[in-house]
Parts: C-alpha cells; sequence; structure tokens
C-alpha cells in the first residue's frame, strides 16, 4: 500500500511538471490571459445581484403592490443581465483566442522537435504515438487549459460569492449551506480519486487503438493482399471493446457523482422551505428572502459540481500531457557537436575505422562488428549479404542517421561527427529501400532536396534514372499530381523518380540501398550506365539482392552477421571467397558463368 501511494504521488508530481512546463506555451498570451478571468469576473458578480433583485421584486415590489419599483427593478435586472453576458462572451473570446493560439504553438514545436529526431528516436516513438501526441493529446490539454480559463475562474468565484451573499441573506440559514459543502466537497475528492486512474488507462487505450488504425490504414493494400480484413477487424474490435469498456467504467463512476449532488442539493432545498418557512410564520423572515437564499444555495452547491467536473477534465489530461512532454524531452541521440564544420566540400573518399554499432548503445548486441574498409573517390562499393547482415545499417552509418557505438567514419579525413548534419548530408544523395513519395507534382518530389534546381537539371536526374519516358507519358507530364506516398505509381516508377531525387543533389557520395528491386534488367542495366558517367569522381554505395547488379562494382563488400567477410572485385571474390561463389552460384549458375 505504502509503495502504490508513493507510486501516485510520484505520477502526480511529474503530471504537475509537465502541466507547469507546458504553460511556457501561454506567455504569449499573458494579457488574454490575465482579461479573461476579469471578464468572469463581471460575469459571475451579475449573477450574484440577480437574486437580491428577485428578493427586492418579491418583498417589496409585489408585496407592496408598487408596479414602479417591479418595472424599475425588472429593467436593472435585464441590464445586469446584458453586462454580465458581455463579460462572459468576452471571456469566451479571449479564452478560446488564447487555447487556439496555444494548441497551434504547442503542435507546432512538438512537430518542430520531431524533426530534429535521429532514427534512432524514431525507433523508439512510433509513429502512431507520435501522430496521437500531436493531436489527441494536445486537444485533451487545450480542453483543460480551456476549463480553466473559464470554470477555474467561475466555479470559484460563485462558490464563495454565492456562500458570502447566502450569509447576507439569511444569517439564519447559514447553517445549511456549512453543513452540506463538507458532505459535497468529501464526495467530489472521492469521486476524483476514484475516476483519475480510470480516465488514465481510457487514455492509454485510446493510444492503442489509434495505433492500431495507423497500422492497419498503412498496410491496407498488404491486408487485402492476403486477404487477412476480419484478422485486423477481429484487432480492431478487441481494441475498440477494450476501450470502450474503460470508457464506460469511468463514465459510469463519473455518472453517480451528479445525481448524488442533486440529491445533496434537494435536501438542502428541502431544509431551506422547512427551516424558512418557520421562520415566515414567525415573522422573522420574508417570502423573497427564502426565494434569494435558495438561489444562493443552489449555486453554491453547483459550484462543487462544476469544480469536480473541471478536476475530472484535468485527470483525462493528465495522461496526455506527459505524453506530450516526453515528447519534449527527448533529445535527438545524433546532435551536431559545438563547433561543427558549415562549410564542407568533400571529394567522397569514405573510410569506417574499426566501426561497431548497436541499436541500444553499449549493452545492446552489435549489429555490425569492427567494419573497416575504404572507399576511394570514383569507386563503385557494392554490399552484399544475407537479410540481416547489416548492409542498410552500414550505409545509414554514413549520412549519420545513426552514430556508431565505437570506431570512427570519416569522409575525405574528416570525421563526420565533426561535421554539420546539414551539411553532410546535402552531399550524400541516398535512395531508401522504402521508397517514400510525397503528395504533389512529380516535378515537386524530384527536387525535394533542391527546390530551387531548374527543369532542366530535373529532366536530367529524370533521364539518368530513365524516369523521364514513362513522366513524360502521363497527360501532365512532370506537373502530374501524385498520390499519397505515390500510389498512382507502381514500385518501379517510384523507385526511378527516387533515384532521380538522389541524383539532382549532385552528391559526392552516393547511396542506392536495394533501390532497383522492383525495376526490370534491362532498365537497371541503363540506369547503371548513366550512373557510371554521372558518378565520375564521386563515391558510390550499392546495395542489392541481384548480384548482375554488382558484377562490375570497383568494390564488393561481403557482409556476414555483422562482419566483413570478403573484399575485392567480382574476380577476386570468385576465386578466393566460397561465400561471394555461393551467392553468385544460386543466382547466375556455376560452371563457365564464372567467368
Amino acid at each position: 500500500m505504502a509503495v502504490s501511494s508513493l507510486q501516485q504521488e510520484e505520477k502526480r508530481s511529474l503530471f504537475q511538471l509537465a502541466s507547469l512546463r507546458l504553460m511556457r506555451f501561454v506567455k504569449p498570451y499573458w494579457r488574454w490571459v490575465l482579461i479573461a478571468p476579469l471578464l468572469m469576473t463581471v460575469e459571475v458578480t451579475m449573477d450574484l445581484m440577480q437574486p437580491r433583485m428577485v428578493e427586492r421584486i418579491i418583498d417589496e415590489g409585489i408585496a407592496r403592490l408598487d408596479l414602479n419599483l417591479v418595472l424599475q427593478t425588472g429593467l436593472l435586472m435585464f441590464g445586469l443581465a446584458i453586462i454580465g453576458a458581455l463579460g462572459g462572451m468576452s471571456n469566451g473570446f479571449f479564452a478560446e483566442s488564447t487555447v487556439q493560439a496555444f494548441g497551434a504553438d504547442l503542435r507546432e514545436t512538438l512537430f518542430r522537435h520531431v524533426q530534429t529526431f535521429s532514427f534512432g528516436n524514431l525507433d523508439e516513438l512510433e509513429t502512431g504515438q507520435i501522430i496521437t501526441r500531436l493531436t489527441n493529446d494536445v486537444t485533451q490539454v487545450q480542453d483543460a487549459l480551456l476549463m480553466i480559463l473559464r470554470i477555474m475562474v467561475r466555479a470559484p468565484l460563485l462558490l464563495i460569492g454565492s456562500l458570502i451573499m447566502a450569509v447576507i441573506t439569511s444569517p439564519q440559514l447559514a447553517f445549511l449551506p456549512l453543513l452540506l459543502m463538507p458532505i459535497e466537497l468529501v464526495t467530489v475528492i472521492w469521486f476524483v480519486n476514484k475516476a483519475t486512474p480510470l480516465y488514465t488507462v481510457v487514455q492509454t487505450r485510446l493510444d492503442a487503438l489509434n495505433g492500431v488504425m495507423q497500422e492497419n490504414l498503412a498496410g491496407i493494400r498488404v491486408v487485402k493482399a492476403f486477404v487477412r480484413a476480419r484478422h485486423e477487424e477481429a484487432r480492431f474490435r478487441q481494441a475498440n471493446e477494450n476501450l470502450t469498456s474503460q470508457s464506460t467504467r469511468a463514465a459510469r463512476t463519473v455518472a453517480i457523482m451528479p445525481a448524488f449532488m442533486m440529491l445533496t442539493m434537494n435536501i438542502g432545498i428541502i431544509g431551506v422551505l422547512w427551516f424558512g418557512g418557520i421562520q415566515v410564520t414567525a415573522g422573522q423572515m420574508q417570502t423573497g428572502q427564502i426565494v434569494a437564499f435558495i438561489n444562493y444555495l443552489t449555486t453554491t452547491l453547483f459550484s462543487l459540481i462544476m469544480v469536480s467536473q473541471m478536476v475530472l477534465q484535468l485527470a483525462r489530461a493528465e495522461a496526455s500531457a506527459k505524453r506530450i512532454q516526453e515528447v519534449l524531452d527527448s533529445q535527438p541521440q545524433v546532435r551536431n557537436q559545438a563547433h561543427a564544420l558549415t562549410h564542407f566540400t568533400p571529394c567522397g573518399r569514405v573510410a569506417f575505422e574499426n566501426v561497431t554499432f548497436t541499436y541500444k548503445g553499449e549493452n545492446g548486441d552489435p549489429v555490425l562488428k569492427n567494419i573497416h574498409f575504404v572507399a576511394e573517390p570514383g569507386q563503385t562499393v557494392a554490399l552484399l549479404g544475407t537479410t540481416g547482415a547489416g548492409k542498410s545499417t552500414l550505409v545509414r552509418l554514413i549520412p549519420r542517421f545513426y552514430d556508431v557505438t565505437s570506431g570512427r567514419i570519416t569522409i575525405d579525413g574528416q570525421d563526420i561527427r565533426t561535421i554539420d548534419q546539414a551539411v553532410l548530408r546535402r552531399n550524400i544523395g541516398i535512395a531508401l529501400q522504402e521508397t517514400v513519395l510525397f503528395s504533389g507534382t512529380i516535378r515537386d518530389n524530384i527536387r525535394y532536396g533542391r527546390p530551387e534546381a531548374g527543369d532542366d537539371e530535373v529532366i536530367a536526374a529524370a533521364k539518368a534514372a530513365q524516369a523521364h519516358d514513362f513522366i513524360q507519358a502521363m497527360p501532365e507530364g512532370y506537373d502530374t499530381q501524385l498520390g499519397q506516398r505515390g500510389v498512382n505509381l507502381s514500385g518501379g516508377q517510384k523507385q526511378r523518380i527516387a533515384i532521380a531525387r538522389a541524383l539532382l543533389l549532385k552528391p559526392a557520395v552516393l547511396i542506392l540501398d536495394d533501390s532497383t528491386s522492383a525495376v526490370d534488367i534491362e532498365t537497371e542495366t541503363k540506369i547503371q550506365a548513366a550512373l557510371e558517367v554521372i558518378m565520375q569522381n564521386r563515391t558510390s554505395f550499392v546495395i542489392a539482392q541481384r548480384i548482375s547488379t554488382v558484377l562490375n562494382a570497383d568494390k564488393i563488400l561481403v557482409l556476414d552477421d555483422g562482419q566483413i567477410v570478403a573484399e575485392g572485385t567480382h574476380r577476386e571474390l570468385l576465386a578466393g571467397s566460397p561465400v561471394y561463389r555461393e551467392i553468385y552460384d544460386s543466382q547466375l549458375g556455376n560452371g563457365g558463368s564464372h567467368d
């Protein structure tokens, strides 16, 4: 029990810390934050004066049949109501403006911060979770902030103001709210403590539901191809039922509270009518006083209900605030050094010097072990190996998508960790294993890395990638709009556009990570011929599943279990590497074809 209580306190402390740190996004709008409570104070003051006006109408106007007093007081009530309404609407305007601006700034900061993440950060924070945190979680915090600017101001003011006015109106009946308030307060605390952990689980299960949806929509073609729609429906149904059951449980718990509050309020009204009736009969109170007192009593107790709803909303925002702060607290695993080079124009000599790499820091299992080789400018270096040998990991270390665990990588003798990341990557063109295109025109996708590139350069890059002909065959040519992730192109077409995008950078180092796997052999041969011209005096790294792709490479590295087990040209490896010869024979046959 003690450990559980300690954990709860720790969670609350984390939430309070996260909330305070998120409040920095409110600072630019501090004027609105100050004005909003003042305007709400105006509305509350006007509301608190209304029961006194009703008392005056009943006890002085109606009792004395004074129509003028009734009309004057009625007009005064109308005027006060107008002033209160203007205060409330103005409060809503400034509160909403603050909340929307706060949300926009927070989302933008989160998005901008995510852009700084290295691949390691993105491995830890999955795409579905990041999307949820930028959308649903921010909305939850926005709703909590809006409630703070409106109800957190209104409820305490009404609570204190109505209690004071009730005592002023009838000191004889003041014991009733003082008796009922502790009962309601204990009830609110009990329900909040009960509901807070329930709503925390609701947010977690909502996160899980969003994860299933995001994963399913991203892989919908695979789902259809393998006829797994029913399986995915079952996964979604399970996540949906988990969310529904937890939400229902939380809602049922909360639903009891208003009913109990109303019961307490009605008991209070009965008590006022009973004890007040005795006072009226004895001539010690007037009817208008009882009506006004009932209004103040109900306002007092209703304010406690509003406070409880606000606290429950804050409880729902608890998980969201912590998840948002987790993203903001996450630091890029790959960072620029204090005096990183901002001007660097390499020739393209790439050297791996005893490089070891693990995905989980020094305690993880090495994916690459003591990698050592040199790629000279103008050379094409091919990487071969079985799936999981570490080929893609190796080339992703060159642009510093990850940092080496030990050893170092240099370009032209310069440790890549001493070069500004943006400068380094502008000199490296890469077509990743998974082709990613963006909504927009084909032209915009090709010049994604160089938006200022002219049409002639775009066309030249497309021709080198053997993409020009099929682009020209489209109705709108280079202005053809691509759907999300390039869905209106074939796999081979997408790969060729990705290669053109990499070539347009005119990089010192080109990395093709199995980027011609969906291209036919004839087209691949043409791409290779074009690359030989374009990449003269520049370094190329090629990962390929087809050994025919790498036969003419200047250097072939054969990887197995994260180590280089053979290195050399095609002829050298055929003669001296059993592993390479086995790969060659499995794809192209043996015997006389070895030449």
